[in-house]
């Protein structure tokens, strides 16, 4: 009886299997299920953006009315202000500038802060398992919070010039009058911010997938895009109203050149889409395909920087 050894030599063929391919972090079904899967958790992006304003306004006796304070008496003063040098009805320019610096603060602020998303977020990133997204939409969410908190100040204005705005007014004189823009007043197509927001909103999630991880690779960026909003802020028009432009006068003979640039500014269709319902005004078409094209557009290559560089951000910060 000859005993049989089990143990293989040298020269015996090894038999390998197939080799498990390695998951591939650069693909788009990642990308989606990071926002996908960052969305449905808002019970954490929702706290932790409730918890950043809350910390802010620690210690404090009224907390986060405080945001509302300082933006009405920022509206109340330069609206005083440049109602008197552009020659305008207080009336209907109050409403107008105050609705144009609270949702121009909402853009601006979700650019600003969306660009430190992911680097402000450093130590949560290196510590716990979660989805890009949850960070994104901590931002987003706490810039609404704040919008929230503003538009006690639009509600209050509206309120007192309500008279004003509830039938046609021109922005200029606070009637209508030949050759200027007569603007609507206040109807049922004012319900039209409440997807404006929301489109908004949607916008803001994408511009802080893409310029997070941007920024968090190249820390120059944020210094460049905050130079850019301050230069945004004059050449949109936010305190100064584009319907000076039409009618007669030195400033109407420029209309010819300033209005196709302020068209071209998406900046100015982003703001009109929600300050114009807000306020009694229509809104032109054009502004809801300039926003739905940038919308896609942006979508597109939030996706395209998540598929291929979603798993580098935590090495990056």
């Amino acid at each position: 009886m000859h005993a049989t050894s089990t143990v293989q030599t040298a020269s015996d063929p090894v038999v390998k299997g197939p080799n498990p391919t390695p998951p591939d972090s650069r693909s788009f079904s990642r990308a989606f299920a990071d926002i996908r899967d960052g969305f449905t958790q808002r019970e954490l992006w929702s706290h932790l953006g409730w918890q950043d304003i809350k910390q802010r306004y620690r210690r404090s006796v009224i907390g986060p009315f405080w945001i509302t304070i300082s933006q009405g008496v920022i509206s109340l003063g330069l609206g005083l202000l440049y109602s008197q040098l552009f020659g305008l009805h207080i009336t209907t320019f109050l409403p107008y500038i105050s609705t144009g610096f609270i949702v121009w603060g909402f853009i601006s602020g979700c650019l600003s802060e969306g660009m430190e998303s992911f680097i402000a977020n450093e130590g949560l990133i290196k510590q716990i398992r979660a989805p890009l997204t949850v960070y994104a939409l901590r931002t987003v969410w706490r810039q609404t919070l704040m919008f929230a908190h503003n538009l006690i100040v639009v509600v209050i204005i509206d309120a007192i010039f309500f008279t004003s705005l509830n039938h046609s007014y021109g922005l200029n004189s606070g009637v209508c009058e030949p050759d200027v823009i007569c603007h609507p007043g206040f109807g049922w197509y004012s319900l039209s911010a409440i997807p404006a927001f929301a489109l908004l909103a949607f916008n803001a999630w994408w511009v802080t997938l893409l310029l997070g991880i941007i920024s968090t690779r190249y820390r120059d960026i944020p210094q460049v895009i905050n130079s850019l909003i301050q230069l945004l802020f004059y050449m949109t028009p936010i305190v100064w109203p584009i319907d000076q432009l039409y009618g007669h006068g030195a400033r109407a003979e420029m209309a010819s050149w300033v209005v196709p640039i302020v068209h071209l500014n998406p900046f100015y269709h982003f703001v009109q889409i929600l300050r114009a319902p807000l306020i009694g005004q229509a809104v032109n078409p054009w502004s809801w395909v300039v926003v739905g094209g940038i919308t896609i557009v942006g979508w597109l290559l939030a996706l395209v920087a998540m598929r291929n560089y979603r798993a580098r951000v935590s090495y990056w910060v």
